[in-house]
């Protein structure tokens, strides 16, 4: 590492469970498999809120958010999170997420600003696959840009 480089941020990503969902293995598996690849994960917790949850992304400092909703609230809840962080001056956060969500509603919610949806069946190394390639860049250049 030379003088004027620092060390490689490391990919930084907050996830949680929104509403009222006490299902949390899925979001537990896919931190852990982020972690094990080497990405800083901030678990919250399950039954948090859109508030919640913008709050804790901007105070950690994240690259992104990775919502877990298996209650059939997504439609109500990513476009929440996605108007606050837009209302905070927030809107670098890249918002992505899985659960049970209908194709039409995946295509709604990218549309609507979400980066990404998983749906069942979605491997590990898929899911962390995207986060490296999403959010990997140079040392000290911060996320990689969206590709389309």
């Amino acid at each position: 590492m030379s003088e004027t480089q620092g060390p490689a941020r490391r990919i930084r990503i907050l996830t949680a469970k929104v509403g009222l969902d006490g299902h949390d293995r899925g979001v537990k598996v896919i931190s852990r498999a982020l972690r094990d690849a080497g990405v800083e994960v901030i678990y919250t917790g399950l039954h948090q809120t859109p508030e919640m949850v913008v709050d804790a992304a901007i105070q950690e400092d994240v690259d992104g958010i990775g919502i877990s909703i298996l209650s059939g609230a997504h439609m109500t809840l990513f476009p929440e999170v996605l108007r606050l962080l837009r209302e905070r001056g927030a809107d670098q956060i890249v918002v992505f997420g899985g659960g049970i969500v209908p194709e039409a509603d995946v295509q709604a919610l990218e549309r609507a600003g979400v980066a990404r949806v998983f749906t069942p069946g979605t491997s590990l190394e898929e899911a962390v696959g995207w986060v490296r390639q999403r959010f990997e860049a140079p040392a000290g250049r911060g996320p990689a840009p969206a590709s389309s």
